[in-house]
């Protein structure tokens, strides 16, 4: 079994197969050759894995995504933070840093954050004397707060494989998420006071009256699915429901910026990023049900409990663990296939299943920016032609301030469940 459920896997991921054929191969070797589950139970977990209701949020958020970015509503969302942070040291990197913590609270894809963000970003560092290297670094990195921001896809995941609650895991979300863009800001701060460039300027009233106006229609959609959610008005499916519709009223009637061709295009490319991941969510839910019932999870979870370790070393050992992961397997599959095997050890440890995820996905995000295999750094590389040694070179200190940040979200719970307690 374990052969064939860890092995097996390795061994196709290295010879480059895709995710979802990994997964349907493994299965199927177990099925075949253990022989005591039955092949027709397969199907049933596999329509049963992608028919849970909160699941239905990820299509909608990953629409009014797509919708934001193409329909200017991206644009105009980064125009406050870029007027309030303009006075700081360091304003126009700080300023990419707060834009993607914004965008982020509705966007549910990093890569989208990169594509979206980016090019507006970009140009800007360069003018204000920040290098190739760190721009570059810099860019590709920011978008992974997309994840931890909630509404995230990430989360909604986690919590269809943990059977946990969407809403709490948002709630503990919140805070983590802050922590890890202000310690990215300090960082960036220091940069720039030692560089001494982008000493930044005074903010202006009326700059900051005219972002808000102009992006009064793309801010009102964070207030009113956070404040839907948060006030129990209604659920995260609901939510993402209502961020499609109101995202489709602002770009095609109140910003025009979208015709009806423009909204076909966003709804074909978001029908195929939605049906990779639901197609990974199937095979993985079968996955999982396999690890569950040949006793593999079990077995993994006394073999933590007889190394006698410390709580604190293990969750160090899963973060190591977690961090090599993410190098080569996207978020969603990851979180999907290593929660059912993992949870059960962080509950042996009386970790919170809720603060767990937040490790999880934290760590898991911090994936997708780290080599050789993370996705925002070929979105990067696409978009702006940027030579992979300047974005692996860049990209080294803001892993490190990640990882840094990822030690405190792991150490100090505090900052996930602190809200669940209020």
């Amino acid at each position: 079994m374990f052969m064939i459920m860890c092995a097996l896997p390795l061994i196709l991921l290295m010879c480059g197969f895709p995710l979802f054929l990994v997964l349907l191969a493994t299965v199927t070797s177990a099925i075949v050759f253990l022989g005591s589950m039955p092949p027709t139970a397969v199907p049933q977990i596999m329509f049963s894995s992608i028919g849970q209701f909160s699941l239905l949020a990820v299509p909608f958020f990953i629409f009014a995504g797509e919708l934001m970015g193409r329909g200017g509503m991206a644009r105009r969302l980064v125009r406050l933070p870029i007027a309030l942070f303009s006075g700081v040291r360091g304003a126009t990197p700080i300023t990419a840093v707060g834009a993607t913590t914004l965008y982020g609270s509705i966007s549910g894809s990093t890569a989208a954050t990169v594509a979206a963000i980016g090019p507006i970003f970009y140009p800007q560092l360069r003018q204000k004397g920040y290098d190739e290297k760190f721009s570059a670094g810099l860019i590709t990195c920011a978008g992974y707060l997309d994840n931890i921001i909630p509404p995230s896809i990430a989360m909604i995941l986690y919590c269809v494989a943990a059977e946990q609650s969407v809403v709490k895991l948002f709630y503990a979300g919140i805070i983590p998420g802050i922590v890890l863009a202000i310690i990215m800001a300090f960082y960036i701060f220091g940069y720039a006071w030692l560089k001494q460039i982008d000493a930044g300027s005074r903010p202006q009233i009326k700059e900051i009256l005219i972002a808000f106006k102009e992006g009064f229609w793309a801010i009102m959609m964070p207030v009113i699915v956070f404040g839907g959610i948060y006030g129990g008005m209604f659920t995260p499916t609901e939510a993402a429901g209502i961020a499609c519709v109101y995202a489709i009223v602002v770009t095609m009637f109140v910003h025009r910026e979208l015709q009806w061709r423009d909204f076909w295009k966003v709804a074909i490319s978001s029908m195929y990023l939605t049906s990779q991941v639901f197609l990974i969510v199937a095979l993985a839910g079968v996955f999982s049900w396999i690890l569950t019932t040949s006793g593999l999870a079990g077995s993994a979870v006394a073999a933590i409990g007889d190394l006698n370790l410390p709580s604190w070393a293990i969750l160090i050992v899963i973060n190591l663990f977690l961090l090599a992961v993410g190098c080569v397997i996207d978020t969603a599959s990851a979180i999907l296939v290593l929660t059912p095997l993992l949870l059960p050890i962080a509950k042996h440890m009386n970790v919170d299943p809720i603060h767990f995820g937040i490790i999880m996905v934290t760590n898991l995000s911090i994936g997708t920016f780290t080599p050789p295999f993370g996705i925002n750094i070929f979105v990067a590389q696409s978009i702006f032609d940027f030579p992979l040694k300047s974005i692996y070179r860049g990209l080294v200190p803001f892993i490190l301030v990640a990882i840094l940040g990822l030690a405190v979200i792991t150490f100090v719970p505090t900052l996930s469940l602190w809200l669940l307690a209020k």
